[in-house]
């Protein structure tokens, strides 16, 4: 007989939001801060750390018979909790694959197989609705999605998947591979000569601000601010690999790439 975890301690919000989707939340006995989806989460669940730090004795007195983590950013906290005696599950999702890969894990390891599945089944439904709508469009246009303004960071893997599954071209696709961040440092010179049409900023903490934008030397000769193609996507709604990549993320990237398409006559 199969015993599932019946006190799970999610670090991040991915996790916390698939539980709940598939309606094993009651499992749940502590979340990170961070947590933002669904916000009654926040409201329900004791929040027992941050990202990269948590209160290891915190999590410990909650019992946990699971703790799931994500990346190599809280490699240090699963350390401490594998040497406590914690099970602990570390995702590392990356790619939109991976994020359908770990939605079908989380349903394992509570017993919950089918509903996740069904999960899947419709998000992978979505993408390629997306992808059937832009592959009549004559035109793709070309997108810098930045994730940080200072140091300038470009779109991480998951968010140029999304940009070409809604019928774009990321202005960066050999960039948007590397995980770490520093490996995608672009500078403003870089970006004025990939000619973007579309610019959309998710500055992960703050809000975008577009007129700073706008202002950078030389900008004022790309399309996309020519045109007024400069956008927000928040981060909660696309730089947390999770469901929300499918439910919030894509449909406004298809809804911006939509509206230049009806601009520029693109459009069938």
């Amino acid at each position: 007989m199969k015993h599932w975890p019946q006190r799970i301690v999610c670090l991040t919000t991915e996790t916390v939001e698939v539980l709940y989707l598939l309606g094993e939340q009651d499992r749940i006995v502590g979340i990170s801060g961070f947590t933002t989806r669904p916000a009654v989460a926040r409201k329900e669940k004791p929040k027992i750390s941050g990202f990269t730090s948590a209160n290891i004795e915190k999590i410990l007195a909650l019992q946990p018979d699971l703790v799931l983590c994500f990346s190599n950013l809280q490699a240090d906290i699963a350390a401490a909790l594998i040497k406590a005696g914690c099970q602990v599950h570390v995702f590392n999702q990356r790619s939109l694959d991976d994020t359908l890969q770990m939605i079908l894990t989380v349903g394992d390891l509570v017993g919950a197989s089918d509903k996740a599945q069904t999960l899947v089944t419709q998000y992978q439904a979505r993408l390629e609705a997306a992808r059937q709508q832009a592959s009549a469009w004559p035109r793709k246009p070309v997108v810098y999605f930045e994730e940080w303004d200072e140091p300038m960071l470009c779109s991480i893997r998951w968010a140029a998947e999304l940009i070409a599954a809604a019928g774009g071209q990321d202005c960066f696709p050999e960039l948007s591979q590397f995980q770490s961040a520093k490996d995608r440092q672009v500078t403003a010179a870089q970006v004025l000569a990939a000619q973007p049409d579309i610019v959309i900023g998710s500055w992960c903490g703050k809000k975008f601000q577009p007129e700073k934008v706008k202002a950078r030397p030389g900008w004022q000769a790309m399309p996309a601010v020519q045109h007024g193609h400069l956008y927000e996507i928040k981060s909660v709604d696309i730089l947390q690999p999770g469901p929300a990549l499918f439910t919030e993320g894509l449909p406004q990237l298809q809804t911006i790439i939509q509206h230049w398409q009806q601009q520029t006559g693109s459009a069938l």
